[in-house]
């Protein structure tokens, strides 16, 4: 087990954490990286992109001169692909990109993603976070005191007051334990997790 520092907002250290080294002090795969942020991205796309082809452009149903003795070549319709105007030859359709990786892989990649900002020291633990309101110049504050800029505060779906104070500040996001991901993880300098969210993500990815 790995003893982490526990701070409060102020960045004074107020006790010690245990948490296991499997999650949070582990090897650093950086490959489960690639793999995990190239499904994210790609269940991200919308896939609407989309053409018509022949049979959608409107228009074209009269053959434009008989087959033979014209000296021209056949045409049967003045919307196929070779025409201007006419209907695009295999263009895109809409489609799905998403895919999925497989469950073991995406937990393996997001211990490693905790491991790298923890070796990196880019891993802070504070006790407790829970504004009575949202207030976005309160939390810039705490940020401020704790040295952290672009930072991904992490704890529970419950704390909407910490949830909306933090997401309105630029180059910070909050998200819920059960939310965490490598990409967001990856996308800011620091992470923050409260106690409670630590222990969680080290029963969940244990």
């Amino acid at each position: 087990m790995a003893k982490f520092d526990v701070y409060d907002l102020e960045k004074n250290k107020v006790s010690e954490i245990e948490l296991a080294d499997a999650v949070f002090a582990g090897e650093v795969n950086e490959h489960l990286f690639y793999e995990v942020v190239k499904a994210k991205l790609a269940s991200d796309r919308s896939g609407t992109h989309a053409v018509k082809n022949r049979s959608l452009v409107s228009g074209g149903g009269k053959k434009p001169w008989k087959q033979k003795h014209t000296g021209r070549a056949r045409q049967g319709s003045t919307r196929a692909s070779q025409w201007v105007g006419g209907g695009k030859a295999m263009g895109p359709k809409p489609r799905d990109y998403g895919y999925e990786v497989p469950k073991k892989v995406r937990k393996a990649a997001l211990r490693s993603a905790l491991a790298l900002r923890n070796r990196d020291q880019k891993l802070l633990i504070v006790e407790k976070w829970a504004p009575d309101a949202p207030k976005a110049k309160a939390a810039a504050q705490v940020l401020k005191k704790l040295g952290l800029a672009k930072v991904l505060v992490v704890d529970a779906a419950a704390n909407v007051a910490l949830e909306q104070s933090v997401r309105n500040l630029r180059g910070a996001d909050f998200l819920a334990a059960e939310g965490l991901n490598v990409y967001d993880i990856l996308k800011h300098d620091a992470l923050v997790l409260t106690a409670e969210s630590a222990k969680k993500l080290e029963a969940s990815l244990s």
